[in-house]
């Protein structure tokens, strides 16, 4: 499934929302196991540096099972939260709980949302899914007001290179066992390591953050940056 989900043409979207349907039932699971609960605490700091205020808007791209979109809400803001995973979709509609969360299906390239609209986007674990990375910044970009926060928190790649070399071999050899063990599916997981060999991380994101005129660019290295967040205001 690895290099049939990396293919760079249009059955990539379809590969991708197969890979997160098949995966919707174990997701938060192997997420916890995989990062030894750690993702809560990066998720959390993203929500804090996107400082949303009660009655704002905010919309979380690639929401998965709503956790992000769900703490967003804890902050009053008027949330909503996009994915192409109908099964996803559905553990995070479960998970609402009175929150004001709208939680639609769509397509992280091509939102339909209006333009300016939001006060702060945010995306985890997504950016590097899509067919575009800077696509889906764009798209990002258009949808926020003047002033409003782009938000990303994704796999980073550590300068170290004992640090990269660890985290290459964990990615490609241990976080597949886990897929191996809770999906019955270990490339379900291994994509992880191959999705990052074209993905710029960090430098990369911010860097178009920069060409989309984006300022007060941050970028904040989590676990020696083998995680980070990146911070831009429209």
């Amino acid at each position: 499934m690895a290099g049939s989900y990396l293919a760079k043409d249009e059955t990539r979207a379809d590969k991708v929302r197969e890979l997160f349907d098949t995966i919707a039932p174990r997701y938060d699971r192997i997420n916890d196991l995989q990062s030894l609960w750690m993702h809560h605490r990066w998720k959390r700091h993203l929500v804090q540096l996107a400082k949303i205020e009660p009655g704002q808007r905010a919309l979380d791209l690639c929401c998965g099972t709503g956790d992000i979109a769900q703490a967003l809400a804890a902050q009053g803001a008027k949330v909503t939260a996009l994915d192409f995973s109908a099964p996803m979709l559905k553990i995070a509609r479960q998970r609402k709980a009175g929150a004001d969360i709208e939680f639609l299906e769509g397509d992280a390239l091509d939102t339909g949302q209006p333009a300016e609209h939001f006060d702060a986007v945010t995306i985890a674990y997504g950016l590097r899914n899509l067919a575009g990375f800077d696509v889906g910044l764009r798209e990002m970009h258009r949808v926020a007001k003047p002033g409003g926060r782009l938000c990303v928190l994704d796999f980073g790649k550590p300068p170290n290179r004992l640090i990269h070399f660890w985290y290459e071999s964990y990615l490609k050899w241990i976080v597949p066992r886990f897929g191996q063990w809770l999906c019955k599916d270990a490339p379900a997981y291994a994509y992880i390591h191959e999705s990052l060999k074209d993905y710029p991380a960090q430098t990369g994101v911010a860097e178009a953050m920069k060409k989309l005129g984006c300022k007060k660019i941050q970028t904040h290295n989590l676990l020696l940056g083998t995680m980070a967040i990146n911070i831009g205001i429209k």
